[in-house]
């Protein structure tokens, strides 16, 4: 794996990492087992996955008690893996988003006692608010991160004129938003601020709800009360559509000995506007077939093919 600097901060981390929101989000997923969600997390480090992406949100902090359970196994060190996770669900609010600096600095105590450390590597506004300055809230995790207890400051599903006002002083590191093969709305204008101002960029949902594995067929359905189904790429005629483009991927992950999956990830970790890569994975053997993405050489020319095809 390489490693990629987070933003300007001293946080180096593996260019592949894991999205944990299936290691105990029982409010996201059905019939979860937190047993086999730690046994992900393991999975993870041992092939040398560095980054752990979580969140109060997942499972309401249940995610974030796993990998703590996982990181105090006598085979982790703590100081090699990064932590990064989130918060803005207010409890006391019925779960509204909230950026209040009293906030925020009691979701990063709460975190560090779910996880069991006494610092995080990474902590994000996990979504704006509607009232709080969003510069205001940012200052209260620099005055944290000099404290100690966070050692780079990110924001999540932040629009563009929301990380300007955030980033006033300079102090973002990282934002996470969605993006993808199918979703590259973030290039027109988000990319070039972030590389103006040395913000890392952590797309989540990289794989599109698992629409660019390959293993659907335009004659797959999803159950009643599937999340997938209130998705617009997964309806009609964009659901076809989409089918027929990763179709295409198949014979260029044949020829680079990969899984559409880890020929998708590869373009990821090519892209130049991209920092690190999260896929999620609800088993472990999932983890491990992700990590392999890390093999995959893609040259330039096939690294143009797959852009131009979902362009």
């Amino acid at each position: 794996m390489a490693d990629v600097q987070i933003g300007k901060s001293q946080v180096y981390a593996s260019d592949l990492g894991l999205g944990t929101n299936a290691v105990g989000g029982h409010n996201l997923f059905p019939n979860l087992d937190d047993e086999v969600g730690k046994q992900v997390v393991r999975t993870a480090l041992d092939n040398g996955i560095t980054l752990l992406d979580t969140a109060y949100a997942y499972g309401n902090g249940r995610s974030e008690e796993l990998i703590g359970e996982v990181l105090k196994e006598p085979e982790y060190d703590r100081s090699r893996v990064i932590i990064a996770t989130k918060a803005a669900h207010d409890p006391a609010q019925d779960g509204k988003f909230n950026n209040s600096p009293e906030f925020l600095r009691n979701a990063v105590e709460d975190a560090l006692q779910r996880l069991q450390t006494n610092y995080l590597d990474i902590f994000y506004i996990h979504f704006p608010d509607e009232t709080t300055p969003k510069n205001e809230a940012v200052a209260e995790l620099h005055k944290l991160k000099e404290e100690g207890k966070l050692r780079a400051i990110g924001v999540s599903n932040f629009s563009l004129e929301q990380l300007k006002e955030a980033n006033q002083d300079n102090y973002v590191d990282v934002i996470e938003n969605q993006y993808s093969l199918l979703h590259r709305e973030a290039e027109k204008d988000l990319f070039p601020y972030l590389k103006q101002h040395k913000i890392s960029f952590v797309p989540y949902f990289p794989l599109a709800s698992g629409l660019l594995t390959g293993k659907y067929d335009k004659e797959t359905t999803f159950a009643e009360g599937d999340l997938r189904n209130s998705k617009p790429e997964f309806q009609g005629e964009r659901f076809k559509a989409i089918i027929e483009k990763v179709d295409q991927l198949k014979p260029l992950a044949k020829e680079n000995d990969a899984t559409v999956a880890q020929l998708v990830l590869a373009w990821y970790m090519k892209n130049p506007n991209v920092g690190i890569v999260i896929p999620g994975a609800k088993k472990p053997e999932q983890v491990a077939a992700n990590a392999k993405a890390v093999d995959v050489r893609l040259s330039n020319a096939d690294y143009e093919t797959i852009d131009q095809l979902f362009k």
